[in-house]
């Protein structure tokens, strides 16, 4: 990376949420911010509006689909957010909330310890034990099927049929999950700085992704889930997925290489632009073309990026840090 990349700092608009920001979600044109004190922010135009989600707790967890933000927290509750206020979904009984999931059909998914609810669209619930605590939910693009990362591995799930639930086995601790576009690879993050994936079609193959210095926790599909984009490493690690052998035998694609370690990816909804957020605050804008560098942010002490997200057209991009700063960024 050049010591002065092109930059986009003008064209950024600041903001401060007043809490650790957790996630971020645009709800049609509004971004969403969860925070870490339990509430959801609404930034409206010049304005924003506070939504107490979860009063006296945190929230832990948090996924959206464009029309809602639905987070769960250490209070035990599952409760979704739009535009026109909050709605609690589910509770777990008082146990802290581990990870959330959203399908298309409106059905949510969640976990509390070993427990595994799946939500539909109609508010039936349907329940699984996993094998040890669920760290990790993401639902199939097609078919109500939800992918459970746990310890020795990860186990695929029909909620509404009963049917043995089929099980990918790889020693270790298993903590996110996530498909692919085309439903053909389960990809999990591991306890031990690495990748784990499983090519379901057709040999059932595993895929061990390393090379991290930490764990990566942050995923990101690009708009034809050619390539699967990941935090961990002092440069976004991007793996190739357009074969039906997935990235075996192949290295990835370093992206915004810095002295800092990546914590939040996002890629562009239509095309190969990569948004990088790192642990010194920096943001950067990553085009896949020419690897072309553009600075979003710049280094801020105790600022760590926490929060990523595109607008659904692809003209904005929202940040958020660990110290409740952020910033909304409108491209020309």
């Amino acid at each position: 990376m050049s010591a002065s990349p092109p930059s986009l700092l003008d064209q950024v608009r600041p903001f401060s949420a007043g809490a650790d920001i957790v996630a971020i979600a645009w709800l049609g044109d509004i971004p969403a911010l969860a925070l870490a004190d339990g509430g959801v922010l609404l930034l409206d135009g010049d304005g924003h509006r506070r939504l107490d989600a979860h009063p006296g707790g945190g929230v832990t967890v948090a996924a959206s689909d464009g029309t809602r933000l639905v987070t769960g927290g250490d209070d035990g509750r599952v409760v979704s957010t739009g535009p026109a206020g909050t709605a609690q979904l589910a509770t777990s009984g008082g146990a802290w909330i581990d990870a959330l999931a959203i399908h298309p059909s409106g059905a949510v998914a969640f976990s509390a310890g070993r427990k595994v609810v799946a939500r539909d669209g109609k508010g039936r619930e349907m329940s699984f034990e996993a094998p040890s605590t669920a760290r990790g939910l993401a639902f199939a693009p097609k078919g109500y099927r939800l992918a459970i990362a746990h310890y020795g591995g990860a186990t695929l799930w029909f909620p509404n049929l009963d049917a043995k639930p089929d099980v990918l086995d790889w020693k270790g601790s298993h903590l996110d999950a996530t498909w692919s576009p085309d439903g053909r690879f389960v990809v999990t993050s591991m306890q031990e700085n690495a990748l784990h994936g499983w090519r379901l079609l057709p040999d059932r193959g595993h895929m061990r992704m390393s090379g991290y210095a930490a764990k990566p926790r942050s995923f990101s599909w690009s708009f034809g889930g050619a390539w699967l984009a990941t935090s961990g490493a002092d440069a976004a690690m991007v793996w190739p997925f357009s074969s039906k052998e997935g990235p075996t035998g192949k290295a990835p694609r370093e992206c915004g290489v810095r002295h800092a370690r990546v914590t939040r990816v996002s890629f562009h909804p239509s095309v190969n632009v990569l948004a990088v957020g790192y642990e010194d605050g920096a943001v950067l804008l990553v085009r896949f073309d020419d690897g072309a560098e553009l600075l979003v942010r710049r280094a801020e002490p105790d600022s760590a990026v926490t929060a990523l997200a595109w607008d659904r057209k692809g003209g904005r991009v929202a940040f958020g840090c660990q110290d409740g700063r952020g910033g909304l960024l409108t491209l020309a």
